[in-house]
């Protein structure tokens, strides 16, 4: 087995520590953005539409108006042309609009604001609103009339940066020559993110001055967009959200919602708050597609893959070319000598899909994790040898080699922890009693990212340090390891670091998604405290009665308290930090090998410079794990219970374990719930999202999960970034959705290939 370094700069970084916003947060003390105290402010509540294609031929708004206590209505008649469309999601193709015009695009979609004195006015008065549409009949889903398909590489051809498929070697002849193949077709619904902080949004001027309180993970990205959509400067707006309550994505764009919010905030002088609906967030915000995958696998008596060729399809909107193209992961993970690729779009009449927690490799890992399974059974070989002999130390797609990989070590661990030895060799040949007993695995991983970012550090001669940036906490833990890093670098305790998040006016930190803002703002608050540091020791080396006159500054480090030396003098940090002057403040910029030297200036405009992990020229950058479940089915009434879970993961640099650990168990349960519960059911004759709120979304609950294990194997990767830092958000959940369903078909004989997996088809 490969020896991992386990090496880890000393201090704060690594150790365990309970979150410094926890106490607030279970107290209620943090204020979440629709929590936010404002002086008389107005109460909207959205108009939607109840059908999904067509156009508004009339509203009539007399008996609304007549509710006491509402304020306005807004609609396309008299506020269409203030507004131009929110940017199209992940920057492909067009959006669709709201209340610009007439047209309505997909169910639910928003078509007038109503603005009152209380919720309670604003909600009767919004369903008083009467509406006469001309009505088309819509396109639903795969299949239905109407619907159009068209390649993701003919649709981008005339953009700036167009999609090309995957073509190595010749993968249709060495596919038809290889004496072991796979062939089968595997499909994931659509599923919303239902975080636990719905949809908010409030507004407030102070002249021309706009204020926007609003869950959203890219503060700058939300101020620049905005304000184009208003027709003002950036520098007009401020965008507050010191706490989110969730996002997995969902909050990861500009919506609507936020320019008509405004407007109805300036039409009436006053405050606007917007709660939308749980039922709204299904549509008034993104989602994750469905997709539909052919996956072909060849490979020779020995094991060795020969051939992949993966086509899929991606339900969008219809004017949108977002798709989620998670080719790129399948074709990295394993060698493969001959490989084809081919994305396809299908648009649909429905609101635009987006990111949700690991956009790319939750569904495509589910296609190519269960057709490594099949190939497994169809070779007669262990399903983890299988991946053992495919591994790939480099990049089947352009011959690059990985900074780190480790995921034989990941399985060879996992496995061990989770007994996979007293696995039987068959399907159906484990019982206990009236359950059947299935044990799977599928391999996890996600290519690590990091964007530009920058940090305002201040160090006072009494220790206290204060961190501040635009950077996003969501439940993730950013304050916490913020500190954490800021206290390992400057040597101080971190109950002495105060952390300020979540203000557009704050410097700049990038988007907080893709896990990749633990490595964002980890490097640039590193960033500021090694120049807090260097200042300090270049007036230590500097002074005549010190103990390090003509030391070389790089030499001395700050540590407990203290500025030493590699010969263990020191002097207190409180003397070393008057030399230096007293009160010290940086503002640094960290800008990551790969990313323009404007990265920064770029994200301040609302533009992040994300240095993608596969898309290096020079080396691929990636997180591993291994996933193993044990499921158990019900003989008779083919009840499915997951007995336990076990992900075995190599990340690079854990700063916090704790907050880790819960990341980690948070997207194993995520990749259950894909696999056995999460649909998004949908009208085919009207479009329309059936079961649109949590009384008949089903999500897992604690009855639903059993054992759930999260082993973190050490590894340094300072190739990565110079933390080292991988990001963990989504590894969790990749390749767990296609473990379950291997385990269930150990435990049954039955190959179920169409997520979610219900009773029926196990009957």
């Amino acid at each position: 087995m490969t020896v991992i370094d386990t090496r880890l700069a000393p201090g704060a970084i690594g150790k365990p520590q309970t979150r410094i916003d926890g106490v607030a947060k279970v107290t209620g003390a943090a204020l979440y953005p629709s929590d936010q105290p404002l002086t008389n402010p107005a109460f909207a509540y959205l108009v939607t539409s109840t059908i999904a294609r067509g156009r508004v031929a009339r509203m009539d708004f007399a008996r609304a108006r007549a509710v006491p206590g509402v304020l306005d209505i807004l609609w396309h008649g008299n506020v269409g042309g203030q507004a131009k469309p929110p940017p199209a999601v992940g920057g492909r193709g067009k959006s669709t609009t709201t209340m610009e015009s007439d047209k309505v695009w997909h169910i639910g979609q928003i078509i007038a604001v109503v603005a009152a004195e209380t919720l309670e006015a604003a909600r009767q008065a919004a369903h008083l609103v009467e509406v006469v549409y001309e009505a088309e009949a819509p396109s639903a889903t795969f299949g239905s009339a109407g619907a159009t398909e068209q390649s993701l590489a003919e649709a981008t051809a005339a953009d700036r940066q167009p999609y090309k498929d995957i073509q190595v070697g010749d993968a249709p002849a060495a596919f038809a020559a290889a004496p072991v193949k796979v062939e089968a077709s595997y499909s994931t619904p659509t599923q919303h993110h239902n975080a636990m902080e719905l949809f908010t949004t409030t507004c407030e001027w102070h002249g021309a001055k706009l204020t926007i309180h609003e869950p959203n993970q890219f503060l700058h990205g939300l101020r620049a967009e905005v304000a184009a959509q208003l027709g003002i400067g950036a520098d007009d707006v401020r965008v507050l959200s010191r706490y989110l309550g969730g996002a997995f994505g969902g909050k990861g764009g500009t919506t609507a919602r936020t320019a008509w919010i405004a407007i109805a905030a300036r039409r009436l002088k006053r405050p606007v708050k917007l709660e939308a609906t749980r039922k709204q967030g299904f549509t008034i915000a993104t989602y994750r597609a469905e997709t539909r995958h052919r996956v072909r696998l060849a490979a020779g008596r020995d094991g060795r893959i020969e051939a992949l060729m993966h086509e899929s399809w991606e339900a969008t909107s219809r004017p949108s070319t977002y798709t989620v193209t998670g080719v790129d992961t399948v074709c990295r993970l394993y060698r493969a000598p001959a490989i084809q690729t081919r994305v396809n779009l299908v648009h649909l009449d429905r609101n635009t899909p987006g990111y949700m927690r690991s956009p790319p490799d939750t569904p495509y890992l589910f296609a190519l994790e269960s057709a490594m399974d099949e190939l497994a059974y169809a070779l007669d070989l262990d399903p983890i040898e299988l991946r053992r002999r495919n591994d790939a130390q480099r990049d089947s797609v352009r011959d690059r080699p990985y900074t780190s990989r480790h995921l034989n070590e990941c399985f060879e661990q996992g496995a061990r922890a989770f007994g996979w030895d007293q696995r039987a060799r068959a399907p159906a040949q484990m019982r206990d009693g009236d359950w059947l007993i299935g044990y799977g695995c599928a391999a996890s991983t996600l290519h690590t990212s990091i964007d530009a970012a920058s940090a305002r550090v201040t160090l006072t001669a009494q220790g206290r340090v204060k961190v501040e940036m635009a950077a996003l906490d969501f439940g993730n833990g950013t304050y916490t390891v913020i500190a954490q890093v800021a206290a390992d670098r400057l040597g101080v305790p971190i109950d002495a670091v105060d952390v300020q998040l979540g203000d557009s006016d704050l410097p700049a930190a990038g988007y907080a998604a893709g896990s990749k803002h633990c490595a964002t703002v980890s490097n640039a608050v590193a960033k500021g405290c090694e120049l807090l540091r260097a200042r300090i020791a270049l007036a230590a080396t500097g002074a005549a009665d010190g103990p390090f006159a003509g030391r070389d500054p790089a030499t001395l480090e700050l540590r407990d308290g203290t500025l030493r030396g590699a010969d263990g003098a020191g002097e207190p940090l409180q003397k070393a930090v008057a030399r230096a002057g007293g009160r010290l403040e940086v503002y640094a910029e960290h800008i990551p090998a790969g990313a323009p030297a404007d990265a920064v200036a770029n994200t301040w405009q609302g533009r992040f410079s994300s240095v993608a992990g596969t898309r290096l020229p020079h080396e691929i950058r990636a997180a591993f794990g291994a996933q193993f479940v044990e499921v158990r089915v019900h003989a008779r009434t083919r009840e499915i219970r997951v007995a336990r879970a076990l992900g075995a993961y190599a990340a690079g640099t854990i700063i916090n374990p704790v907050t880790a650990r819960s990341q980690l168990m948070g997207g194993i349960i995520w990749g259950l719930s894909a696999a056995l519960f999460e649909q998004t059911e949908i009208d085919a004759k009207r479009a329309t999202y059936v079961n649109d709120e949590l009384g008949e979304y089903l999500v897992p609950v604690n009855a639903d999960i059993g054992s759930v294990e999260v082993l973190m194997l050490p590894e340094r990767d300072p190739g990565i970034n110079e933390l080292g830092v991988k990001g963990i958000g989504e590894l969790g959940i990749t390749g767990m959705n296609a473990a379950v369903a291997n385990a269930v078909y150990h435990a049954t004989g039955v190959r179920v290939r169409d997520l979610p997996i219900r009773i029926d088809q196990l009957l």
